[in-house]
């Protein structure tokens, strides 16, 4: 098992104003003092970030800017609030919506999710309360997963609800875990506590009992974007090609995506630092 303990870090958060209204539901949030570590904070804490229809609006808003702001090197999906990260969708609001509605959110969330996997940069998923449905479909969309200790419940229970996973949770699910260990998910509809999702493969690391998802996930963001962005990008989209084509034309994909970086400016700058024997200072460029 990987638990950490991380000291006190300051966590001063510089937010984009059109972004970051005290109404807002989904905000993006540049940490001042973490360069190139941006936050997408889920913002309804009196119903555990249920995924309301302004909630996804305003996340699939905020996903389309992430996607084309260089500044961004890791972006960390977390609650605003402690003890949250996203109960999945609102169900007393999806009480009062007619079955064209449904469909049309389904759809949306469909495209929201499918935006944040493909964010260029790598994304972490800082999993501090319940992850559940919508909710642990939301984190399987990130590169990354991490969860406090203290977190007792995610998993997929749709199948106790009459339902399936409708967001992506049996494909990405069955992507991450094997066909048998998702049908065990998915058929019992049971839930797992922090350390139980790391021993199934859920999430990647658990804090230390003293600490948080996020102080965790800001440890693994931190690790990540000391690394040159232009690499960071390539090889997460080299990655994701994996799952879709032969070995051979994989491979052929990662060569051109090898050959691309050797010209970069950051690759010069890498080699001048080893040679001088010093921390290379990337740019993306």
């Amino acid at each position: 098992m990987l638990f950490f303990r991380l000291s006190s870090i300051p966590l001063r958060v510089t937010s984009r104003r059109f972004l970051s209204t005290p109404s807002r539901q989904a905000i993006l949030e540049p940490l001042a003092s973490h360069p190139g570590i941006t936050c997408l904070s889920l913002n309804r804490p009196q119903s555990k970030n249920a995924i309301s229809l302004k909630l996804l609006e305003q996340l699939r808003e905020n996903l389309e800017a992430a996607h084309f702001d260089k500044s961004i090197r890791v972006l960390i999906l977390r609650s605003s609030t402690a003890g949250s990260f996203c109960a999945g969708a609102d169900l007393a609001e999806r009480r009062t919506m007619s079955q064209t509605q449904v469909a049309k959110f389904l759809a949306d969330l469909r495209d929201a999710l499918g935006k944040l996997e493909n964010l260029p940069m790598p994304t972490i998923a800082a999993i501090d309360g319940p992850a559940l449905g919508g909710g642990l479909e939301l984190s399987l969309s990130c590169d990354l997963r991490v969860a406090g200790q203290s977190v007792t419940k995610i998993g997929l229970p749709e199948t106790s609800l009459g339902i399936i996973p409708g967001a992506g949770g049996t494909q990405r699910a069955t992507r991450l875990l094997g066909p048998s260990k998702a049908k065990n998910l998915i058929f019992t509809a049971r839930m797992l506590n922090a350390v139980e999702a790391l021993e199934w493969g859920l999430v990647d690391y658990v804090s230390a009992p003293e600490s948080t998802g996020f102080e965790r996930a800001l440890l693994l963001a931190e690790a990540i974007v000391k690394n040159a962005p232009l690499a960071l990008r390539a090889a997460k989209q080299a990655i994701s090609r994996s799952e879709d084509l032969a070995l051979e034309t994989g491979l052929d994909f990662e060569r051109a995506s090898y050959e691309g970086l050797l010209t970069s400016k950051d690759r010069i700058e890498a080699l001048e630092a080893f040679r001088e024997k010093r921390r290379p200072v990337f740019k993306g460029e």
